[in-house]
């Protein structure tokens, strides 16, 4: 059986995706807010061969999160900017907002990383869904969950515009006539839209990948129909194998229907992982990390990723009935609504606690022998492209993935064993957006 190679992105987290893995690392704790914390955990993904690195974004803070987090949403743009002069190969995919950006600024500026890496950009686009990002940014109102994703596929189709301003053959150099651009190889996209006009070409030539590549993190029906449409990366978090093989496989037929190619797409699911040089020393250390963890932080944290403010909520009490008759914030809101009509007398505490929730649900506790069967197992049965390695603590699990998880991988047939190109397109064989001119 021909299987193609597998891909990986390493999430980078502040300590560690588990919410106690500050509490356990020895690190300073001031680390998180310093360079050399991303710098190292870049060059152990490098040196791993991993696709990209992944920085996520929130617009807003939840002022309950600095009891229990470490507090560090710098401008993922600006972060990846800096690991692109340490780094030569591995992937920079940040995160950036269709409802809080404009599309010539959001297009600038992973145009520009794509330029300064050399080709190695990403885009992870995300439509915010918590509502405290409105009043962060002076907007009288957070926009419902479908109007967002209404407005993320005019803004997609924006970006990709500008990104195309600039023929592929612009650039001329030309001493002897002094021309260095020729201007009739410029296209201003002039758009005007339901709910965007821009006009104006970007202020430098097409960057090398033609556009960074495109990633997507929705798993509701308008999130997945945004993917269909743009996405060359998903980034999903399902629950089983069989949760995802159902995600991929309906994805690639949607993708198909848009007339894409579903070979030009990869699912990498979000795998929270904690290991060990026995099963035993790993299922100690992931107890020891839930045995620090808090339940007030979980039903806050729920509710929060859900598109929720938890300060107007009682734990105590049901989930409010008027709730449940609005339109959801998000998937995981859907969720919560129908366990709350399901159960309207229990207390929301009580519902959260079961509901569990959010991106590194799946939860793989093992050695790196173990991990490499189940990575196995899930390309196998079609569940997934490769995943999203999110360590429970960071660097630790990165870099025993690196040392140990890797060459398992590699002996196995399933992963690269060098990098054969310089871009993030060429690591994700993917073909490059042909623009105009040439």
């Amino acid at each position: 059986m021909t299987v193609r190679p597998l891909h990986f992105n390493a999430f980078i987290w502040p300590n560690g995706y588990h919410e106690s893995a500050w509490r356990v690392v020895d690190d300073d704790v001031h680390g998180v807010l310093g360079l050399d914390y991303y710098l190292d955990i870049a060059r152990i993904a490098e040196r791993g061969l991993m696709d990209a690195i992944f920085l996520a974004d929130t617009l807003a803070i939840a002022e309950y999160r600095v009891t229990h987090l470490p507090q560090t949403q710098f401008d993922p743009v600006v972060v990846l900017s800096a690991l692109a002069a340490a780094t030569s190969r591995i992937g920079l995919i940040g995160t950036g907002s269709t409802t809080y950006s404009k599309p010539w600024e959001l297009a600038r500026r992973f145009a520009t990383l794509d330029h300064l890496s050399g080709g190695r950009a990403g885009w992870n686009i995300v439509t915010t869904v918590t509502p405290l990002a409105a009043a962060a940014f002076g907007e009288a109102v957070h926009l419902e969950h479908g109007d967002r994703y209404v407005r993320a596929h005019e803004f997609v189709e924006v970006v990709r515009q500008l990104w195309d301003s600039w023929a592929d053959d612009a650039v001329v150099g030309d001493r002897g006539r002094g021309v260095w651009a020729e201007r009739s190889r410029l296209r201003d996209p002039r758009f005007h839209g339901e709910f965007y006009d821009v006009d104006g070409v970007l202020p430098f030539p097409r960057s090398p990948q033609g556009h960074p590549v495109l990633v997507q993190a929705g798993q509701s029906t308008a999130g997945m129909g945004l993917a269909a449409r743009y996405a060359e990366l998903v980034f999903a978090t399902p629950a089983t194998l069989e949760a995802s093989k159902a995600f991929r496989d309906n994805l690639r037929v949607q993708v198909a229907a848009n007339g894409r190619d579903p070979d030009q797409l990869s699912v990498l699911p979000a795998l929270m992982v904690t290991l060990g040089g026995t099963e035993a020393e790993a299922q100690a250390r992931a107890r020891h990390l839930e045995e620090l963890a808090s339940a007030e932080f979980h039903w806050q944290n729920t509710l929060y990723l859900a598109g929720f403010d938890p300060d107007d909520f009682d734990p105590d009490a049901p989930f409010p009935s008027n709730l449940t008759e609005k339109p959801a914030p998000s998937s995981l809101a859907e969720r919560l609504i129908a366990a709350a009509r399901a159960r309207p007398e229990a207390p929301l505490r009580e519902i959260l606690r079961d509901l569990g929730g959010g991106p590194g649900q799946l939860h793989f506790v093992g050695t790196p022998e173990q991990l490499a069967e189940h990575i196995i197992a899930w390309q196998d049965e079609g569940g997934a492209d490769g995943f999203t390695l999110m360590g429970s603590t960071l660097p630790y699990e990165l870099a025993t993935f690196t040392d140990h998880v890797v060459p398992l991988l590699q002996r196995r047939g399933r992963y690269r064993t060098e990098y054969r190109g310089r871009t993030l397109r060429e690591h994700l064989d993917l073909s490059r957006p042909a623009g105009w001119g040439l």
